[in-house]
């Protein structure tokens, strides 16, 4: 609901495992997963196919009913879903000719006694034929054009890179060369929201997809707690679909982690207006980390109504995971070159180090149709996330032999969230203009605990011949104070301008974002307090000259929270105006025989804070260029290809130390590239093969340039097997990450942390429905 609302755009499963590609869990998919709606604000249509309502050309071979709709799908760009049972072993006779989605499943399922019918969040699902009930709620900000992208022609996206350690504590991501973490305040939106996601890690079980936002994203989703400006993600949960829905999934990962989940689907009521769903994963055991073990859990429970005029939902959430030996990110001396990356199985940590993360989220959404044309809707929830750690602070390499030396930190951590929002949204027209109009009040609120114990001496161990270290009894904080708070608050109004048929589409917007915050001295007293506001301004065009070809443009900004003057400086304590964050773009999307072609260009200029002498200035600023390529779509019968790369200039064109000036920006590689495909074998019907590669360039850890990274590749294979399994349908995956067990740096994240690649990594799974 509310991410329709948002207008967001593509799903990536890739962003979800932390992957550059990832040919199980996105090129692998039994059904391909569909993003509805995309405004022209957004700042990419990466991957957009024609609207459902579009007729295309299908050339889809008789064969059993259930391929021939999978096929159908994938073409299609659609997300359909159904039990297996209902189908049986019926055949279908194929599909050719120029056909929409609705009229090519309607004539598809002629005869079948079934029907296709659109579900809340995108998409299709097949039910025996019957009244159908059930209205998908409109988007927040304006619906501009309605473009959809099976994953199989949308899951690879150069711009995005993780940069999170594997066997790490957090997930944490770049885009378009600008840090998005999940480990401060929860960078991540859920169903269109902040403070609800979990702060580190979001388990992946209860995702509907994941959808991208390139640029700045203030005005479409308000400020993110720690500032959004390469991008922002955005997860949308699982939903009751129309047909009833048990899944069982057993899963295995190297080196003896084993998990399952069960995946619970039931809609009730005359109308079956009533749904509700149940997702719940536990996964235990050793990881192919030296020393390490993991165990986590999640479990989320998401009801709806869905009435003639009022529509709700709930979404309530809880998460654990406990991880021994856990990873961190390796930072480095100045002076020294970069030693060669370890065996990306070799692990610094102790065993008897651990990290446990605690989090609890709920939701609750409504909206009501006024009117026809006129919607009311309100939002809120939050969430809290307990942490307790014990585990090197920050893990420094101090020659070139590797040499690594530690400090442990008894660390607990608490963060609450809350958030609500409320707003209008109208539909109508000023003589051959059609508007959608927006309006939204929102406020967020985040409250920080946190205190720590250091260990009362360093350590030393080896980036290549790790030591086994006596174990540090550091005593646990004997209170865990309230360090800072913040309040986000806002009103923003957008209207889109829809002419020509929606053949010319314009988006206006403009946000009031107000910043608050305290800080608080270890006796309470606030040490420091901001109160800034800023205007955020967004225009966005889109043009379609033809119906294969789409030109768009648009103009955002973003918001970071403004410094506060460290005690060092002569200026200490003055606190500075929120940072803004601009973005220009401009692309054009071609799409001709099943196949996509894509080509943007964008800047994006961020200010930021620094030490000029004695004084702490707002005068620095990085500036990303670059041009994005894509290539998409089903090139031959069964053979679908991904292809995506992202040519970046990041600079720092303002600084006040002479030693970075006109320098490259830390961890932003000038080129990233992925390659993906795909293909149903003829020889095995419901084998899949597929493939990934993904390279990154060499990438500087610190502001100098002095030190750095060599370029990387990685070769990942998978394979998806559908059958049908005691007459269920059932879906086997393989996947083999890093096939050939490169040893490399991975990434450098926003501070020069080093990540490690991931060594070479088995993932098995089986998946039931019954």
């Amino acid at each position: 609901m509310a991410a329709q609302r948002l207008a967001l755009c593509s799903a990536f499963a890739c962003l979800a495992l932390g992957l550059g590609v990832a040919p199980d869990a996105v090129l692998a998919q039994a059904s391909p997963v569909v993003s509805p709606v995309v405004s022209p604000a957004v700042s990419q249509v990466l991957s957009p196919m024609a609207s459902p309502g579009q007729a295309r050309m299908f050339a889809i071979a008789p064969g059993p009913l259930y391929a021939v709709l999978n096929r159908f799908a994938s073409v299609g760009g659609i997300d359909l879903s159904y039990d297996a049972a209902l189908l049986g072993s019926a055949q279908s006779p194929g599909l050719n000719g120029l056909y929409t989605v609705p009229d090519g499943l309607r004539a598809l399922l002629a005869g079948s006694g079934l029907e296709a019918v659109e579900v809340p969040g995108g998409g299709y699902a097949l039910r025996k034929a019957q009244a159908v009930s059930g209205i998908q709620a409109a988007p927040l900000l304006p619906t501009v054009t309605i473009f959809g992208a099976a994953a199989a022609a949308r899951g690879v996206d150069s711009s995005v890179r993780y940069v999170s350690q594997p066997g790490g504590i957090l997930d944490a991501f770049t885009i378009r060369g600008f840090p998005v973490g999940n480990g401060n305040f929860g960078e991540i939106a859920f169903d269109g929201m902040y403070g609800v996601a979990s702060n580190y890690r979001v388990s992946t079980g209860y995702i509907e997809r994941i959808e991208l936002i390139k640029g700045p994203t203030a005005m479409l989703i308000g400020m993110a707690p720690s500032g959004s400006v390469g991008g922002g993600i955005n997860i949308v949960p699982k939903r009751a679909t129309g047909p009833d829905l048990t899944q069982v999934t057993a899963d295995y990962a190297a080196s003896s982690q084993l998990g399952g989940n069960l995946d619970l689907s039931r809609r009730f009521g005359a109308q079956r207006q009533f749904g509700i769903r149940f997702n719940g994963n536990y996964r235990a055991g050793d990881t192919n980390l030296d020393n390490q073990s993991r165990h986590a859990g999640a479990g989320a429970l998401a009801l709806d109504y869905q009435g003639e005029r009022l529509r709700a939902t709930l979404d309530f959430i809880g998460q654990r995971e406990r991880i021994a030996a856990p990873s961190r990110l390796l930072h480095i001396v100045s002076g020294i070159n970069v030693p060669d990356a370890p065996n990306g199985r070799r692990n610094i940590s102790q065993p008897w180090e651990h990290s446990s993360i605690r989090d609890q989220s709920l939701l609750v959404q409504a909206e009501y149709d006024i009117g026809d044309k006129l919607t009311w809707f309100i939002a809120g929830g939050g969430g809290r996330t307990r942490v307790a750690r014990l585990f090197a602070i920050t893990p420094t390499i101090i020659n070139g032999a590797g040499d690594i030396a530690v400090l442990d930190s008894n660390y607990q951590f608490n963060v609450a969230r809350t958030t609500v929002d409320t707003g209008l949204r109208a539909r109508f027209d000023t003589g051959a203009v059609s508007h959608h109009l927006s309006l939204l009040v929102s406020d967020y609120r985040d409250q920080l605990e946190r205190s720590f114990n250091n260990a009362a001496t360093a350590s030393l161990t080896n980036l290549y011949q790790p030591v086994s270290l006596p174990v540090q009894y550091i005593a646990a904080p004997a209170s865990v104070p309230k360090v800072s708070q913040t309040r986000l608050s806002g009103v923003a109004l957008a209207d889109t301008l829809s002419m020509l048929d929606k053949r010319v589409q314009l988006t206006l917007g403009l946000r009031r974002q107000q910043v608050t915050s305290d800080n608080f001295s270890a006796g309470g007293a606030i040490a420091s307090h901001y109160d800034q506001g800023a205007w955020t301004p967004m225009l966005g065009l889109v043009v379609k000259p033809s119906r294969h070809v789409t030109l768009y443009a648009n103009r955002a900004e973003g918001l970071s929270k403004g410094d506060t003057a460290p005690g060092g400086a002569s200026n200490a304590g003055e606190v500075f105006a929120p940072y803004k964050s601009r973005q220009l773009e401009f692309g054009v999307k071609v799409e001709q025989g099943g196949m996509m072609a894509t080509v943007s260009a964008f800047q994006i200029a961020k200010a930021s804070g620094q030490m000029a002498g004695t004084l702490f200035a707002a005068n620095g600023e990085q500036r990303n260029r670059g041009l994005e390529f894509g290539l998409y779509g089903e090139m031959a019968a069964g053979v679908r290809l991904l292809a995506s790369a992202t040519v970046l200039d990041a600079r720092i064109v303002r600084s006040s130390s002479p030693g970075s000036a006109g320098k490259a920006a830390v961890g932003a590689p000038t080129l990233q590239a992925n390659l993906g495909a795909e293909w149903d074998t003829g020889f095995a019907p419901g084998l899949t093969l597929a493939g990934g590669l993904a390279y990154t360039g060499r990438q500087y850890v610190d502001q100098a340039n002095t030190q750095s990274i060599p370029h990387w590749t990685r070769v990942d294979i998978g394979a998806r097997y559908q059958t049908t399994v005691a007459r269920r349908q059932t879906t086997f995956r393989l996947n083999v990450r890093n096939v050939f067990d490169k040893h490399d740096w991975a990434a450098v994240d926003a501070y020069g942390g080093l990540a490690q690649a991931e060594p070479r990594t088995l993932l098995l799974s089986a998946t039931m429905r019954f």
